[in-house]
């Protein structure tokens, strides 16, 4: 019930972590896979390692017009898609009182907007009975220290999910939330983590999570194939949490 032959997926931020992870698992399961992202040699990367079923298009999420010029791309060259993954965003920790204007709007131009507006643009070439997923993150309902701004942006995606689960019903389009729990991604060198210490920081956040242990990519790609797949076909407006039980505690 996986079987994703025959289709088309897109995902925001597909050149690394869990985009990436899952633009592999999608292709490994049929897909054919359009990734976008910021960076070009990232892309380019990107695409040889997901394979031949793998293209890109570059941009920044935070821009409406990128989102139009890649449904446009959808359309021309493969008629539409049937499942699109809003996974791109960003985190930066700072406590509420420290936050700048620039920092506020980064967060939610590439987290909130790029989401809102990357449905907007995809949703008239997705075909009737597609998936949409949206990243959101743990932090939307777990308290965590410096993360007001993107627990905030998060919490928006939650709510658009679940407009959105009611607005396409009538199209059988699924809309759901895959929020992670910390995973062993590139971000986490982006929010202040050296390689070295990568190990250390895994022991502390083991501590905190119920089984353990950080997630891995392919752990939050497998719960997308399952949002993007048959498997999920009577699964609309939840929030899949990935999170190893961290929620909890």
């Amino acid at each position: 019930m996986t079987n994703l032959n025959g289709k088309v997926a897109v995902i925001t931020g597909g050149n690394s972590g869990i985009g990436l992870a899952t633009a592999k698992m999608f292709a490994r399961h049929g897909a054919r896979v359009v990734i976008t992202g910021r960076r070009q040699q990232a892309l380019e990367e990107a695409v040889q390692a997901i394979g031949p079923a793998a293209v890109s298009v570059r941009g920044d999420v935070a821009d409406p017009a990128h989102h139009c010029e890649i449904a446009e791309f959808v359309r021309k060259h493969f008629g539409g898609a049937d499942i699109y993954m809003a996974n791109a965003g960003v985190n930066t920790i700072t406590l509420s009182s420290q936050v700048s204007e620039a920092e506020y709007d980064a967060q939610f131009g590439i987290n909130a907007r790029g989401t809102f507006f990357g449905v907007q643009a995809m949703a008239p070439v997705l075909g009737d009975g597609s998936s949409i997923i949206l990243l959101g993150s743990l932090a939307s309902d777990k308290v965590l220290d410096g993360h007001a701004v993107y627990a905030g942006t998060k919490a928006a995606i939650g709510a658009f999910a679940r407009s959105w689960a009611l607005e396409f019903k009538e199209r059988g389009i699924r809309v759901n939330v895959l929020s992670p729990g910390p995973t062993e991604t590139e971000i986490l060198e982006k929010l202040g983590v050296p390689f070295e210490e990568r190990g250390a920081f895994a022991d502390m956040m083991a501590d905190r999570i119920p089984l353990g242990k950080l997630g891995q990519p392919e752990e939050l790609a497998r719960a997308a194939l399952f949002l993007a797949s048959d498997a999920s076909s009577f699964v609309t407006g939840i929030n899949l949490r990935v999170d190893g039980g961290m929620a909890l505690l």
